[in-house]
C-alpha cells in the first residue's frame, strides 16, 4: 500500500508538472500572436515616386498624432491607433494613419465618417477661412480587401501657396487605414495611378 500511495503521489506531480507547463505555453503564443497581429505600415519605397528626391520614413509612434490629420481632425482612436509621417526635402510630405476598431461593424463606421469629412473639408475650409478657395476631386474605389476610397481636397488661403493633398481610406475587418499625401500645387498635379497603388500597399500588407 505504501509504495501504492508513493506511485500516486508522484504521479500527481507529474501530473501537475505537465499542467503547468502546458498552461504557460498557450500564454505565450497569445503574447507572441498579439505581437504578430499588430497591423504593419507602408516603409518609404512604398510611396509614390518623387521625381527627384528619396521618401524618408519616420517612426511609427502610437496613439493618433497629437495635431489631429488635415480635414479629419481627431477621429475615434479605437482600441488601437498608430500613425507613421513621411517626408522628402522639398515641400512634398506623407503619412498613414491606422485605427484598429471594436470589430468590423465600428470599423465601416469610422471609414463612412472619414469619407465624409473628407468630402465637407473643402466647403468647409472657404466657409471658415475668407477669401479662401477648396476644391475636391473624388477619384473613385480601389479594389483592396474590404474596399478603399481616394479622394483629393484642393486649399488656398490668402497671403500662402495653393496645396493638395490626397486621402486613400481602406480597411481591412475591423481595421481602418488612411494614407495621406499632400504637396504645394493644384488637384490637377496629384499623382493618382501612383497615390491608389500606395493606398491599395498600405491595406494589402496591414496584416
Amino acid at each position: 500500500m505504501r509504495a501504492l500511495r508513493t506511485a500516486l503521489v508522484a504521479g500527481s506531480v507529474i501530473a501537475a508538472t505537465a499542467a503547468l507547463t502546458g498552461a504557460a505555453t498557450p500564454a505565450a503564443e497569445v503574447a507572441g500572436a498579439r505581437a504578430a497581429a499588430e497591423p504593419k505600415f507602408l516603409a518609404a519605397k512604398d510611396l509614390p515616386p518623387h521625381p527627384t528626391m528619396s521618401w524618408k520614413a519616420g517612426k511609427i509612434v502610437k496613439g493618433l498624432p497629437e495635431d489631429g490629420t488635415f480635414c479629419l481632425g481627431k477621429p475615434s482612436a479605437g482600441k488601437w491607433a498608430a500613425h507613421r509621417d513621411f517626408n522628402t526635402e522639398s515641400d512634398t510630405s506623407a503619412s498613414q494613419l491606422t485605427i484598429v476598431a471594436s470589430d468590423a461593424t465600428a470599423a465601416r463606421k469610422l471609414a463612412e465618417s472619414m469619407e465624409k469629412a473628407l468630402k465637407d473639408c473643402a466647403p468647409e475650409l472657404v466657409r471658415d477661412t475668407p477669401g479662401s478657395i477648396g476644391g475636391w476631386d473624388d477619384h473613385g474605389k480601389i479594389a483592396v480587401k474590404d474596399g478603399a476610397h481616394a479622394y483629393a481636397v484642393f486649399a488656398s488661403h490668402p497671403n500662402s501657396e495653393p496645396s493638395i493633398h490626397a486621402f486613400g481610406v481602406g480597411r481591412s475587418g475591423s481595421t481602418v487605414t488612411v494614407f495621406h499625401w499632400g504637396q504645394m500645387g493644384h488637384l490637377e498635379d496629384v499623382p493618382v495611378t501612383a497615390f491608389k497603388n500606395t493606398t491599395k500597399k498600405a491595406v494589402n500588407s496591414l496584416y
